[in-house]
């Protein structure tokens, strides 16, 4: 199916604005925060960016999806927390700081990661003769579409913090309204095949996201990493850049079956989000002394 209009003009900015709106939250410090809080910042990357592939690649082969859905399992697995990561943890009672510290290494990694990440899912699902290489102009294209406007976002709140802070609110809420308009956007260019691919990868992508956020939150634990910091590597890699995931599926590598995966569990997450906000709330009360 052609890319539409909407679709092919409209996701590159509206990933744009969502990540302008992270570089308004964000400050050096955040970076310096690496020093602050070392061994709860590289649990949390190793969980997103080695674990979550792991068990993204185990779900797809247990389910035996398809391989245009496998793959794109696979790139949304490989891609960063999303902003909205900051908001749950701070209902949540989770530690922000170590939140924007993650969000902010994990979006530079993974221009880094992502191309293999990809490239080694479309080897291992898709026949040879399907096979698409990533051109390093497209590669390029994501780097600039991520960057760039963080760093534009990071400059303005360095300038001009009244006008940055001011932005901060409603461009979240902006962002969240565009990536909700890239879902119904992705879902009817799909709805024909609808019902089947959320038959085919809805189990799969509730069960990558519920194992997302339970890595996430149990491992640090076992780890003697506190409970707020748990909480916020597990909100960071249970709600990814569904955005960038599906920019990725669909102006990357022109596949619209691929960005279903992401799709589905971007409208999944945001309730599991909640609900394991609550659950660990509950079980750090019950852990403090009286």
């Amino acid at each position: 199916m052609e890319n539409t209009v909407l679709l092919t003009l409209f996701l590159p900015i509206a990933l744009g604005i969502i990540m302008l709106g992270l570089g308004l939250s964000l400050t050096p410090a955040d970076f310096r925060r690496v020093v602050q809080f070392p061994r709860a910042v590289l649990v949390g990357l190793v969980c997103q960016m080695i674990v979550l592939p792991v068990v993204a690649f185990f779900i797809a082969r247990s389910f035996e999806l398809s391989s245009v859905l496998a793959v794109g399992l696979m790139i949304l697995a490989a891609s960063p927390g999303g902003a909205t990561a900051n908001l749950y943890s701070h209902l949540a009672k989770g530690d922000v700081a170590l939140n924007i510290t993650l969000t902010a290494l994990n979006s530079i990694l993974s221009l880094f990661t992502l191309p293999l990440i990809v490239s080694f899912s479309l080897q291992t699902f898709l026949d040879t003769g399907q096979y698409i290489p990533i051109q390093f102009g497209k590669v390029l294209e994501v780097f600039g579409i991520v960057l760039v406007p963080v760093a534009i976002g990071m400059l303005l709140k360095s300038r001009v913090p009244g006008f940055a802070s001011r932005m901060e609110r409603p461009v979240k809420i902006a962002s969240a309204l565009l990536l909700l308009l890239v879902i119904i956007a992705s879902v009817l260019r799909e709805k024909e095949n609808l019902g089947t691919f959320f038959q085919q990868v809805g189990l799969p992508a509730l069960l990558f996201n519920v194992c997302s956020m339970g890595v996430g939150y149990v491992l640090p634990r076992l780890l003697q990493i506190e409970h707020r910091q748990a909480i916020a590597i597990g909100m960071e890699i249970g709600i990814h850049n569904g955005t960038l995931a599906i920019y990725l599926a669909l102006n990357v590598l022109q596949n619209t079956a691929m960005a279903m995966p992401a799709a589905i569990y971007s409208l999944i997450m945001f309730f599991t989000a909640a609900v394991f906000g609550y659950l660990v709330n509950r079980s750090g009360r019950a852990v403090r002394p009286v």
